[in-house]
């Protein structure tokens, strides 16, 4: 990343969130997932910065951002990403959010609407990740269901919080990676997670689990990429309903042997950077 600098962005009462920051033009605004980093992002960034400028965030609590007493709920990191819009004084900015950093931006449509967002790409993250009482296996993948049942979330939150090394953090993480992910990455991106303290992540995940977004997707009418993987921990068939539901978006499926697992922009950044930019440059 040897394009992108270190900027830190000052949010209401006093918190800060650490950025990298490269390139000029039209703004793109990247959102790493649960737990990620904006680093995660290193085979993205100067790629994409060649025609615009690219602001990947590290998210309260995570990456280099200073770690907080609260806030981790995607509302107010959705109110986050307005204060990051409004610091930088963005009159229209693109948005790109991979897995929960999707949810935050259909909170940010939510809470705050359209106005100031032009393009949106939404990285392989379900409508809603916990099945709702009563759905049957058709209804939980068309919508991408990873839990069974919202009981199940309270589980995989422990599991979360009782979790504090790399080799564990790995085994939590290794299902969203094909098979081809080489050790050595896949234990950086561990290292990576543990940046956010345990504790701070299993209540993001919590509240992350138990939001249906599904109302708000049906409403999008921005034009709109949704990228998914073939392989992912998500539907394919979750990505293509998102799409499906507003006339200016379109998926892009990418095939196991593509990458096509839940980090796509990192096993298939070549492809990944060039769906993306020739999307934002229309």
């Amino acid at each position: 990343m040897a394009m992108a600098e270190v900027r830190k962005i000052k949010l209401s009462g006093g918190s800060v969130l650490s950025a990298l920051e490269a390139g000029s033009g039209q703004p793109l605004i990247m959102i790493p997932g649960w737990s990620q980093s904006a680093a995660e992002y290193g085979r993205n960034i100067d790629e994409l910065a060649k025609s615009r400028r690219v602001i990947a965030l590290d998210m309260r609590s995570h990456g280099e951002s200073p770690k907080m007493d609260g806030g981790h709920r995607i509302q107010r990191l959705a109110k986050d990403l307005s204060e990051v819009i409004e610091a930088l004084e963005l009159a229209s900015v693109d948005v790109l959010g991979h897995s929960m950093g999707s949810s935050v931006v259909w909170s940010y449509l939510d809470l705050f609407g359209p106005a100031k967002l032009r393009r949106l790409v939404i990285v392989d993250q379900a409508p809603m990740v916990a099945a709702l009482p009563g759905w049957d296996d058709a209804m939980k993948r068309k919508f991408g269901c990873l839990l069974p049942d919202v009981q199940s979330v309270a589980g995989f939150c422990d599991a979360v919080r009782a979790t504090d090394s790399v080799d564990g953090t790995m085994g939590i993480i290794k299902g969203m990676f094909t098979a081809a992910m080489p050790e050595a990455e896949l234990r950086w991106i561990a290292t990576e997670n543990l940046k956010m303290p345990r504790g701070a992540a299993a209540d993001l995940l919590f509240d992350h689990c138990l939001n249906d977004w599904r109302d708000v997707i049906a409403k999008t009418r921005l034009p709109s990429l949704v990228i998914g993987g073939r392989k992912s921990i998500f539907s394919a068939e979750s990505q293509e309903w998102i799409a499906s539901v507003n006339p200016n978006a379109k998926a892009s499926i990418f095939e196991e042997h593509e990458g096509g697992a839940h980090f796509m922009f990192f096993e298939n950044p070549q492809r990944f950077n060039a769906e993306v930019a020739a999307f934002l440059s229309q």
